[in-house]
């Protein structure tokens, strides 16, 4: 991050009881300049609510919106909104309009922060003070306005407390993979499982109740009708199954008298 900036923000580290002075509406110069030229990376929950405002299926979300990547030092494939051709110069996204944003209740979290980010991938405990930076862009003038806000507040007003806490142990699972060498490189095989687990839900979905997924992995009645009906609680399986599948780590179980009897029938292994 540069020293200044031309609006004049300093690059200091924030914590949630600091303060500043923001707003943003259609009678701000620099209205939805923000989003051209941008690079933003998607959660799962991002895709979930983005897909279900546009009553798309995940696949038809991904193939049409995003942009695959690998994450750098993690070796894990996340996906970045994808921009649209030139327009007014620069490459926009896809939902901005001289009005605004088309999907503004459903935005990502990345947009949720904005002026503010993030400065370490974990996610916050209750009680622990979190790590945060201006995102300083020079058109911004929304610096100027006179609305004051803690970081507190400002998390608060834009709803990232809900997104962080769906998001959370997929947030932590980057953070666990990025600690580790460098030259620990993940299949071909597990990338994809970690894509379609993380990012298609509805790929997903198919995976665990058309596949012998439940036969193998243990899960109780009241689980599999939870994930059957909510897209969350299927999310958190995820997530959970991510982890064990990544680090062995976490409370998820795997029946083995079923791994073997299908490994021993000389059946492929399933896989998403």
């Amino acid at each position: 991050m540069e020293s200044t900036d031309q609006a004049g923000i300093p690059p200091v580290k924030l914590s949630e009881k600091s303060t500043f002075s923001f707003r943003c509406h259609k009678d701000v110069p620099c209205f939805t300049k923000c989003c051209y030229g941008i690079n933003i990376m998607l959660t799962p929950y991002d895709i979930i609510r983005l897909k279900n405002r546009l009553q798309m299926t995940s696949e038809e979300f991904l193939a049409m919106y995003t942009t695959p990547q690998l994450l750098e030092k993690t070796d894990l494939p996340v996906v970045t909104l994808k921009m649209l051709g030139d327009v007014e110069g620069e490459p926009a996204c896809p939902f901005v309009r001289p009005e605004g944003c088309l999907v503004y209740s459903d935005r990502p979290t990345t947009c949720r922060y904005y002026p503010i980010g993030v400065g370490t991938l974990n996610h916050k405990e209750p009680d622990e003070e979190g790590f945060y930076f201006f995102v300083n862009e020079p058109h911004c003038r929304g610096f100027e306005e006179d609305h004051q806000w803690t970081v507190a507040d400002w998390r608060e007003d834009q709803v990232v407390d809900v997104y962080d806490d769906v998001n959370a142990l997929w947030t932590e699972l980057l953070v666990r993979k990025r600690s580790i060498p460098a030259n620990i490189m993940l299949t071909q095989k597990t990338k994809n499982m970690f894509f379609t687990a993380s990012y298609d839900i509805d790929r997903f979905r198919r995976f665990v109740f058309e596949s012998s997924f439940l036969e193998i992995y243990h899960l109780d009645k009241a689980e599999i009708e939870r994930i059957r009906n909510d897209e969350l609680a299927l999310l958190n399986l995820s997530f959970r199954w991510l982890n064990w599948l990544l680090f062995k780590q976490g409370e998820f179980q795997m029946n083995e008298g079923a791994a073997m009897k299908r490994s021993s029938a000389g059946k492929p292994e399933t896989t998403a």
